[in-house]
C-alpha cells in the first residue's frame, strides 16, 4: 500500500517584487550607472569604509537580505530527510556533485575560449571566479516560491533547504577554494573564511536564535508577522546593494556593454543543465512529481545574495566577479519561471504522485 504525497498548499502566484525582479535589477543598473557617473565622490567614500577587505555598508545590506531568508529555514525538518531519501539523494548529488563543477567548466569554456576576444583580459579570471561563487551554494529563499508554483511537496522542500543550508556552512569555502585553484585563480583564504563567517555562519546562528525566540514566545503567528515585516527590508537591501555595485561598475559596463550578455550565457546553460539532470534522475528513480519538481528547481537556482556578498568581499566592488554574480540575479526569474513551466507541462510523465 502506498501513501499519497501531494502538496498541502495550492500553487500560489509569485509575489509582485519577485515576478518583476529582472525589471528591478535593470532599473538598478541604470540608476547605479547614472549615480556613479554624476556623484563619484559619494561612491568613493562608501568604498573606503572597509575592515579586512569587508565593505561595511555592503555587509549591513547583505545581513538585511540574508537574515530574513534564513529565519524561514526550519532545521527541525532535517528529521524528515530519510522519509524522502531518493529525492534528497538527487538534490544533494546535483547541488554539491554537479552544479559547482559544471559552472566552473562552463565559465572556463565561454570566458577563456568561446568569448575570449570580447572580454577584457584583465577581468577574465574575475568573471570565472564570480560564476564559481554563484553556483557554489544552492538557493535558500526563492526555491519556496518555485516549489509552490509547481505544486511541490512542502515538507520535502523544507527538508532539502534545511539540509543544503547545513552542508553549505561546511562545504562552501572548500568548494570555492578548490575550483578557484583549479582555474589558477589565487585564493585569498583569510578573506574567504571571513566571508563565510560573516555571511553564512553568523547569520545562520542569529536567524535561528531569532526564530527560536519567536516560536518559544508568541509562536508561529508572531514568526509569520515578523517575516512579513522583514521582507520589505530584504527587498530594499537587495536593490540598494545592486545600485551601490553598479555605481562602481558603471564605467566598465558602458565601455563593454556585451559583457552582461556574454556572462548570461553560461549561467542560463547551467540552470537548464542542472534542472534537467535532477529532473531526469528523479524520473529514473521513480520519485513522485511533487518531489521531483522542487529537487530540479533547487538544483537549478542559486543563492545569489550570498554570491554577491562573497564576490564583493573577496574581489571588490569593482571586480568582474561582483558583476558576474549580479548577472545571475538579472536572469534568475525569467529563466527559473521557464523551468517551472517545463516542470508543470511534464507532470504526466510521472504518473501517480506517490511514494511507496
Amino acid at each position: 500500500m502506498s501513501n499519497k504525497v501531494v502538496s498541502t498548499e495550492a500553487p500560489a502566484p509569485i509575489g509582485f517584487f519577485a515576478h518583476y525582479l529582472s525589471i528591478w535589477v535593470a532599473a538598478c543598473i541604470v540608476a547605479g550607472v547614472a549615480l556613479g557617473h554624476f556623484f563619484p565622490p559619494i561612491f568613493s567614500a562608501l568604498a573606503s569604509l572597509e575592515v579586512q577587505h569587508i565593505n561595511l555598508p555592503v555587509a549591513v545590506l547583505v545581513w538585511l537580505m540574508i537574515v530574513p531568508m534564513l529565519i524561514k529555514v526550519d532545521f527541525t525538518q532535517l528529521s524528515g530527510v530519510r522519509r524522502q531519501a531518493r529525492g534528497i539523494g538527487v538534490t544533494l548529488f546535483v547541488n554539491w556533485g554537479v552544479k559547482p563543477f559544471s559552472m566552473a567548466l562552463l565559465g572556463w569554456l565561454f570566458v577563456r575560449h568561446v568569448f575570449v576576444a570580447w572580454l577584457p583580459v584583465a577581468q577574465q579570471d574575475s568573471y570565472i571566479a564570480g560564476l564559481i561563487l554563484l553556483a557554489a551554494a544552492p538557493c535558500t529563499a526563492m526555491v519556496f516560491v518555485w516549489s509552490r508554483l509547481c505544486g511541490g511537496e512542502p515538507n520535502f522542500t523544507l527538508a532539502q533547504v534545511a539540509l543544503n543550508d547545513a552542508i553549505m556552512v561546511i562545504a562552501f569555502a572548500p568548494i570555492v577554494a578548490l575550483l578557484l585553484g583549479v582555474a589558477s585563480i589565487a585564493v585569498p583564504w583569510p578573506t574567504l573564511m571571513l566571508s563565510v563567517l560573516l555571511y553564512i555562519i553568523v547569520p545562520v546562528i542569529a536567524a535561528q536564535l531569532w526564530r527560536l525566540q519567536l516560536l518559544r514566545g508568541p509562536g508561529l503567528p508572531a514568526l509569520e508577522r515578523t517575516l512579513k515585516r522583514l521582507d520589505p527590508w530584504s527587498t530594499v537591501a537587495l536593490l540598494a546593494t545592486l545600485v551601490l555595485l553598479f555605481g562602481f561598475q558603471g564605467r566598465a559596463i558602458t565601455a563593454q556593454p556585451l559583457v552582461i550578455a556574454i556572462l548570461a550565457v553560461p549561467i542560463v546553460i547551467q540552470v537548464y543543465l542542472n534542472a534537467g539532470i535532477a529532473y531526469g534522475l528523479s524520473r529514473w528513480l521513480n520519485v513522485p512529481h511533487c518531489v521531483a519538481g522542487p529537487a530540479a528547481l533547487i538544483g537549478a537556482s542559486n543563492f545569489f545574495e550570498l554570491a554577491v556578498a562573497a564576490a564583493i568581499s573577496i574581489f571588490g566592488l569593482q571586480s568582474g566577479a561582483a558583476l558576474a554574480t549580479v548577472v545571475g540575479v538579472l536572469v534568475e526569474v525569467p529563466v527559473m519561471l521557464s523551468v517551472v513551466h517545463i516542470v508543470n507541462r511534464t507532470r504526466p510523465w510521472f504518473g501517480e504522485t506517490s511514494i511507496a
